[in-house]
């Protein structure tokens, strides 16, 4: 079986996009803007035609990158940017009033050099605003022509189908990969009734499914991953057993650990796309790469036995990260 593209909000994308978030934030040490514009180049020149950033990466720094760096190519990608983490000075907050959402698309369109974002997400659910009332507001922006779709990000099936209930939502973008499994509980089914694109980020475990994290302890101090619980102590003993597993499986079928997982993500729906992040152009080259390949129904039910929820160790966030997550969690 090959894959084609799939649509987000009617347009047809490669269903692998490039999540731009490494080049400004959170993995390793950042690239220079003079690298990371021309990763941006490269992935266009690959076809690359989902870029994916938020005003939180870097922040700001990511959208005036893109911005700065694409302009002058604008038509040739879908473009996705977010909003509702707010972060001023050292605080930081969830925030979808309609008048912080109002000002941070005005923001982000001027940080992007553009007069169209063509899917703009809340971030996260924020609990004292009704999803009703941010969502109204986008759907004004909609009617603009400010942006041209909306998306949820991190939230459950319930308050899926509650936004929906007023505006069309283009897509929930959600942590989804084989070792993270929430979206199986409830979203994703939620999204095939709604018509809602499903758009999985960190479809290769935050690299740990790219072969990309050999051992945690070297990671730069920075990097985001040292404060997850999976890649911490016992937990990532136990979950370092079962990659080496997944890379045996890998190259048995002939393609790197990434491509493996990202076919494993594809394969579980023709309404899901995914969005590996890389600050590398070989990595983007890889990713890319065998986008249309599946592999055999068995190897997938071998996949899916291997690692997922049960024996996978840690949760994927810490308490207080967990607290202002939406999405549901197992038990």
């Amino acid at each position: 079986m090959t894959i084609t593209k799939r649509p987000i909000n009617g347009r047809l994308t490669n269903p692998v996009g490039l999540g731009c978030m490494s080049l400004s934030w959170a993995y390793g040490t950042p690239p220079s803007d003079e690298e990371g514009a021309k990763l941006l180049h490269r992935a266009l020149d690959l076809g690359y035609d989902h870029l994916d950033t938020a005003r939180i990466y870097g922040m700001g720094h990511n959208e005036t990158l893109i911005g700065k760096t694409l302009r002058d190519n604008r038509d040739k990608f879908f473009l996705a940017s977010k909003t509702g983490i707010i972060v001023e000075g050292k605080s930081r907050r969830i925030d979808c009033r309609p008048e912080t959402i109002r000002a941070a698309c005005e923001e982000s369109l001027k940080l992007l050099q553009t007069d169209h974002i063509d899917l703009y997400y809340l971030h996260r659910r924020d609990f004292e605003t009704p999803i009703e009332d941010s969502v109204g507001t986008l759907a004004e922006l909609v009617k603009e022509g400010k942006i041209g779709s909306i998306g949820l990000s991190e939230m459950s099936a319930d308050t899926l189908r509650k936004a929906s209930a007023v505006h069309p939502i283009a897509a929930m973008q959600t942590e989804y990969s084989l070792w993270t499994r929430n979206p199986e509980i409830a979203v994703l089914e939620a999204c095939r009734e709604v018509g809602t694109t499903f758009v999985a980020f960190s479809p290769v475990g935050r690299g740990a499914l790219a072969n990309g994290v050999p051992n945690p302890d070297a990671l730069v101090e920075s990097d985001m991953r040292r404060s997850m619980p999976r890649f911490q102590g016992d937990n990532w003993a136990r979950n370092a057993a079962l990659i080496a597993q997944f890379n045996a499986l890998a190259e048995a079928e002939g393609v790197t650990p990434a491509q493996l997982s990202l076919a494993w993500v594809l394969s579980r729906g023709p309404h899901i796309v995914t969005i590996p992040g890389t600050a590398s152009i070989p990595h983007l080259e890889e990713n890319i790469a065998r986008w249309d390949w599946q592999p055999s129904d068995a190897v997938l039910a071998q996949l899916d036995q291997l690692i997922n929820e049960k024996n996978v160790a840690g949760p994927r966030y810490s308490a207080s990260m967990q607290s202002t997550i939406d999405t549901e969690d197992f038990v």
